[in-house]
Order: structure tokens, then sequence, then C-alpha cells
């Protein structure tokens, strides 16, 4: 038979029962049901051990914030995670108080297209804040998200209601059928540096292609990547 419904370029074959006759399936995502298994004791083996080793700096980044400017130690937002569920992501703060309400004020400033906003100097960031983005120190208290299992170590990065709510073609939001991740192949491709159509390209292209082997590259990548600061706003 010629099959002709869908490119079967990513799809990967099996043989199953369905009502005791066997059937040639062709299924894309990598990340089946064993394989999630597997990726989620990962998380567990590197975020436990890692949260415990932070602890001292952690508290060392949260007594800088509190002197240098007012305001809460975390930034907690609400983000779009696996199968589109709202959860609390947290974050060193980085910005002034209020700045989401800010945001609506510099939207006519928003220097990338499709579903994202970003501005390279943007007045809301303090001079910490700076310094704790180019250096992604801001985000390890993600490492707790990944703890209770709202995030996983690697996949697409969760991104705020605001931005999924721009969100207009079909193919983009498949990004939603696995865990978001505290990096992905955009943190070790160019970041910010690169198009919101490449970025969704790269998270599809990690769904369909995931390995454990995939994951471990893309950590030792984020490494250089951070220390390098690349792409980083």
């Amino acid at each position: 038979m010629l099959g002709d419904l869908f490119s079967p370029k990513l799809a990967k074959s099996a043989i199953d029962q369905i009502g005791g006759h066997p059937t040639f399936t062709l299924n894309t995502g990598a990340i089946g049901d064993q394989a999630i298994l597997i990726k989620r004791i990962f998380d567990l083996l590197i975020a436990v051990p890692s949260v415990i080793l932070l602890l001292p700096f952690f508290a060392f980044v949260a007594a800088a914030i509190k002197l240098t400017s007012p305001g809460p130690v975390f930034f907690i937002q609400e983000r779009v995670g696996l199968n589109k569920r709202l959860f609390r992501l947290m974050k060193f703060r980085t910005m002034v108080q209020e700045a989401e309400l800010l945001q609506a004020e510099l939207e006519h400033l928003n220097e990338v297209e499709g579903a994202a906003f970003k501005i390279t100097d943007d007045p809301r960031i303090t001079p910490l804040g700076r310094l704790l983005r180019k250096t992604s120190i801001d985000e390890l208290p993600q490492l707790i998200n990944v703890m209770n299992g709202d995030m996983s170590l690697v996949g697409p990065r969760p991104l705020p209601v605001r931005d999924f709510q721009e969100f207009n073609e079909d193919w983009h939001r498949r990004r939603w059928s696995v865990r978001p991740g505290l990096t992905c192949l955009w943190q070790v491709s160019g970041r910010s540096s690169i198009s919101f159509s490449k970025w969704m390209e790269l998270d599809l292209q990690y769904i369909d292609k995931w390995t454990l082997w995939l994951d471990l590259k893309i950590l030792f990548k984020t490494i250089p990547s951070v220390m390098k600061g690349t792409g980083a706003a």
C-alpha cells in the first residue's frame, strides 16, 4: 500500500496487535512511556544532589538580591507545561518589582517576531539581574521545579501564559507534548539570537529525535554556552 496521509520522514515503525490483528504502525515522537520513566529517573539523579550542593550558593545569591534592590528574592510566574497545564516556575528575581505590570508599556519595543517578548536593554532589569541573566544563575531555582516533576532537565523552554496566547500555528503546539526543560537545543544554539520559527523547529526536532544520549549532549553543551553567555538576554 502507498501511504500518503502524512510524511513519514520522522516516523518510527512498529508491529502491534489491535483486536487480535497484527498491524504495522508508524508514529512520530520518540518519548514513549518507558522513555518518560527513564528520563524522570535521570532528572532526579541529577537535580536532587545539585540542589543540596547549591544551597549555600543559593543563600549567597538571595542575600545579594535583597541587598541591591527592594522586593522578593524569587520571581514566581505561571508557565505553560506538559499538556498545557499551568505550573509556578521559580527564578531568582532579576527585574524591579511589578515588572510584569510594566510590560504592557513596553510591548511596542519588542524585538522578536512570533510568540515571545525580548528587549535588548530592558529597563526593568536590575544591575545585578543583568549579571544573573548573563550567567544563567537566575535559572538555577528551576532545579526545584525539576524535582517537583513540573519540568525536566532537558526539554522545550516553558513559556509564560502571555506568549502561549500568541501562538497561532498548530504545528508549534506539539512542543507541549513533553515536559518543559531547564535547557534545550535552543539554549545551546544561540538562544535569543535565533528566530522564533527556528526556535520552534529545534523544539520539535528534539521531541522527534529524543534519546538519553541527546539529553546528555545538550547538558554538556549547555555548560560552555552559559559560560560564554551566548545569546543571553
